[in-house]
């Protein structure tokens, strides 16, 4: 098994990889894709769209093995979600 070794802070991807979704990931995933995850390299700018994140993260490491990762939940403000969320409200 490989240690992966993040080179950024949590802060750095987050920030480079919101950019590259909004900048050139976005218009080309967002049509027939909603509440799927895009898996984006923040060093190359190549990304993957998959179901889950670790599918997407898989085809993503068995083209750039070295990738740092950022995942968006295409449509969605957060990629998962914690807690219960009741449809009977009162």
């Amino acid at each position: 098994m490989v240690v992966r070794h993040p080179r950024y802070t949590k802060e750095e991807v987050a920030h480079r990889g919101n950019a590259l979704y909004e900048s050139e990931v976005r218009l080309q995933v967002e049509a027939g894709n909603h509440g799927k995850i895009v898996a984006i390299d923040i060093e190359t700018g190549a990304f993957e769209v998959a179901k889950d994140s670790l599918t997407a993260s898989d085809r993503m490491l068995e083209q750039y093995p070295d990738a740092q990762i950022w995942f968006v939940r295409i449509g969605h403000r957060a990629v998962h979600r914690i807690g219960f969320i009741s449809s009977n409200v009162s």
